[in-house]
């Protein structure tokens, strides 16, 4: 039987229409362990991998370990949004901080 953590990858995985192969490619791990964390009653990853699953997914890692809710709020969708607006490099975030200002001005 999986686990929450798993249920939480498979549905994330399959909302954003990536498969097993992809995934794993995506997190640097191998197809037969996305497979185990994904089926596997107690999977064990370390936090590096659990924070690579995350940011493939768009999630925070505490989200995937939380086992109160099933799906993202727009809170954990914020959180990692700007996550990956912070690992950007500086010309493309001076495009999106662009693209916000024009949002200021309608």
């Amino acid at each position: 039987m999986p686990s929450p953590l798993g249920d939480k990858i498979r549905a994330l995985r399959k909302q954003k229409k990536l498969s097993l192969e992809q995934l794993a490619e995506q997190t640097d791990s191998s197809k037969s362990y996305m497979w185990e964390l994904e089926n596997k009653d107690a999977p064990n990853p370390s936090a590096e991998k659990i924070a690579r699953i995350a940011a493939t997914l768009d999630v925070t890692t505490e989200f995937l370990l939380s086992t109160a809710t099933s799906t993202p709020d727009g809170e954990v969708v914020d959180q990692a949004f700007f996550r990956k607006y912070q690992n950007l490099p500086e010309l493309e975030k001076k495009k999106i901080r662009k693209i916000v200002s024009g949002w200021e001005d309608e």
